[in-house]
């Protein structure tokens, strides 16, 4: 089921709209597209592992993240893996409106999200009609290739435990550099996200206490940083710190 446990509302002429008005997607944009797509516009909100989107369905919307975080992930038989995480600003499924084709891959919420759903047909009649804002998709398109490039490197290149060293390195990173973190999902989420089955991730975790990590269920303490910095062999760099 779609959007489980959302709370829906359509955009008015308000302080709400006038906010998203300023959204960097529609930086410079004529003033008739802006107002268009705000017309046409939901803004919904969702709760954690909600599915936003299926692959193999029609791209009905253009989905911009507001809020929260949201991972594209695949499925076949018993096997899942994660191809991107969306953050704000960035849109997704930006291809498959344009393009008018169905979904490449599912969405579903990381964490608590806040989206703006844009129809389909109002995001490809500005794309032909406003030449800014054909251009903003194409950055967009431009970021999701190199996300997901980057994401393929790293399951290609690096082995199963480099690529969790690494994972670890930029958690420790994104929440303050203390050496001690909480795994925001459950594991199983996490080995989808690094490309590997849970198994392949227990042994994983067992290989860096090694490395002096110490993982206690979600508590992770890093005590001997540079041992893990060397196994994760951050260089050449498999992502680009601004993307």
């Amino acid at each position: 089921m779609l959007a489980l446990q959302s709370e829906c509302s359509r955009l008015t002429p308000s302080r709400e709209a006038s906010e998203l008005a300023n959204h960097p997607l529609w930086d410079g944009c004529r003033q008739s597209t802006i107002e268009l797509m705000l017309q046409r516009s939901v803004r919904q909100k969702f709760s954690s592992r909600a599915i936003i989107a299926l692959e193999g369905t029609p791209a009905d919307f253009l989905h911009v993240v507001i809020g929260g975080s949201i991972e594209l992930f695949s499925r076949y038989r018993n096997q899942e893996t994660e191809f991107a995480v969306i953050e704000p600003p960035h849109a997704f499924v930006v291809a498959a409106v344009i393009t008018n084709r169905f979904h490449l891959t599912s969405a579903r919420v990381l964490e608590p999200a806040e989206i703006l759903m844009i129809p389909a047909d109002c995001v490809r009649e500005a794309f032909d009609h406003d030449e800014l804002f054909s251009r903003k998709m194409a950055i967009e398109l431009a970021h999701s290739y190199r996300v997901v490039t980057s994401e393929l490197r790293r399951q290609t290149l690096l082995s199963a435990v480099e690529r969790l060293a690494n994972w670890m390195l930029d958690r420790d990173q994104e929440t303050g550099g203390r050496h001690h973190f909480a795994i925001p999902f459950d594991k199983r989420t996490l080995a989808a996200r690094l490309g590997m089955v849970p198994e392949v991730l227990s042994r994983g975790l067992a290989t860096l206490g090694k490395y002096d990590v110490h993982v206690r269920r979600a508590a992770v303490e890093i005590r001997d940083p540079a041992a893990l910095d060397r196994l994760a062999k951050p260089e050449p760099p498999f992502y680009d710190p601004k993307e």
